[in-house]
C-alpha cells in the first residue's frame, strides 16, 4: 500500500472525523486543517471566511478534501444562519481551491463536499448525476458550493464533488436524532411519509470517499446515496424492526413547520437519488439497504 499524505478540512465533523479514523488506520499521513492555532505537524491553520489558508502546510500533499461547513439542521434557517451556511461551504471551497492551485506541486485530487440538496425536490422521480440543479435554496448552495472549486480544476488538479445524502450515523446528522426518538419508542413517519430519503451508510460513505480519492479517472459530480432509495415510511418500518420498537407517533406536517420554519421544506421535500457513477465507476456498497445502514450505526 502507498502511504499518502491527505489534508482534510472538516476533520472533526461526522464525516470527516470518520474519513480521517480509516486514513489514519490504513498508515495515511492526515493533515488537519483547523481555525485555531496549531498544535502539532499533523495540523493546518485556515480560515475560511477569510479565505485563508497556510499553504506551505499542504505542501507535499497527494489529495485535499473539503467537508466543512456548518449544519445545515444545527439552527433554524434565518436570513443571518442562511449566510453562515453558504459562506462556511463557499468561501471556504473557493479558499482551499485557490491554496490548491498556488502549489509549484499541486495534490492529485481535489475532493469538494457537496449535497443531494442540488437537485431540490424530485418527487418520486428518480435522478442521477445528470440532472440539472432545482429551485430554492440548498440547489443554488450547492451550485455556489461546487463553482467554487474553480480554481483548482483550472489549474488541472483532478476535482471530485461528492454529493452525499442522509447519512445514517449514530454520531450526527439527521440520523444523530432520530436514533434516540425511535429507541425510546417514539419513532414514526415525518408527515405523510412518502417522500424519498436517499440515505447512505456512514461506513459506505467513507469508502465512497476514498474510492474518489484513489481512482485517478474519476472527476466531476458523484452521488453518494444507497441504490435504493426509500420512502420515509418504508424507512420508518425498517427502523423499527431493526430496533423492535413501535412506529405509531407521526409527526404532521403542520408541526414539522412550525418546528422548523423554512427547514422543514428539506424534512418534507422527496429525493429519490441515484448513484449512478459510482456503480458505474464498480464502487461496491457494503450496506445497500436500510437495516443493514441501521446495523451498522449501531
Amino acid at each position: 500500500m502507498e502511504r499518502t499524505r491527505i489534508a482534510v478540512a472538516g476533520a472533526s465533523g461526522l464525516i470527516g472525523s470518520a474519513l480521517v479514523r480509516s486514513l489514519a488506520s490504513d498508515g495515511h499521513e492526515v493533515v488537519r486543517l483547523v481555525r485555531r492555532a496549531p498544535r502539532g505537524a499533523g495540523e493546518v491553520r485556515w480560515d475560511p471566511g477569510a479565505r485563508y489558508v497556510d499553504t506551505a502546510g499542504l505542501a507535499g500533499c497527494d489529495a485535499v478534501v473539503n467537508l466543512a461547513g456548518a449544519g445545515i439542521g444545527d439552527h433554524r434557517w434565518t436570513d443571518a444562519y442562511k449566510r453562515t451556511i453558504r459562506d462556511s461551504r463557499v468561501l471556504g471551497t473557493a479558499a482551499l481551491a485557490e491554496a490548491v492551485a498556488s502549489l509549484d506541486r499541486p495534490p492529485r485530487v481535489f475532493v469538494g463536499g457537496s449535497a443531494i440538496g442540488i437537485y431540490g425536490d424530485t418527487g418520486d422521480r428518480a435522478v442521477d448525476e445528470s440532472a440539472p440543479p432545482g429551485d430554492g435554496f440548498l440547489p443554488s448552495l450547492c451550485v455556489e458550493w461546487e463553482e467554487a472549486a474553480a480554481a483548482a480544476r483550472e489549474a488541472g488538479v483532478r476535482t471530485v464533488f461528492a454529493r452525499t445524502g442522509l447519512v445514517v450515523a449514530r454520531g450526527g446528522g439527521a440520523w444523530g436524532r432520530l436514533f434516540p426518538l425511535f429507541q425510546a419508542g417514539l419513532g414514526g413517519r415525518l408527515g405523510d411519509g412518502r417522500q424519498y430519503w436517499s440515505f447512505i451508510a456512514l461506513h459506505d460513505e467513507v469508502a465512497a470517499l476514498r474510492h474518489l480519492i484513489d481512482r485517478e479517472d474519476l472527476a466531476g459530480p458523484f452521488n453518494l446515496t444507497a441504490p435504493n432509495p426509500l420512502t420515509n415510511r418504508e424507512i420508518t418500518a425498517g427502523m423499527g424492526r431493526v430496533l423492535r420498537r413501535p412506529t405509531l407517533f407521526g409527526v404532521p406536517a403542520a408541526a414539522l413547520r412550525l418546528a422548523l420554519g423554512e427547514l422543514a421544506a428539506d424534512v418534507l421535500g422527496s429525493q429519490r437519488v441515484l448513484p449512478r457513477r459510482l456503480l458505474e465507476s464498480g464502487f461496491s456498497f457494503a450496506f445497500p439497504d436500510i437495516e443493514g445502514a441501521v446495523r451498522a450505526a449501531l
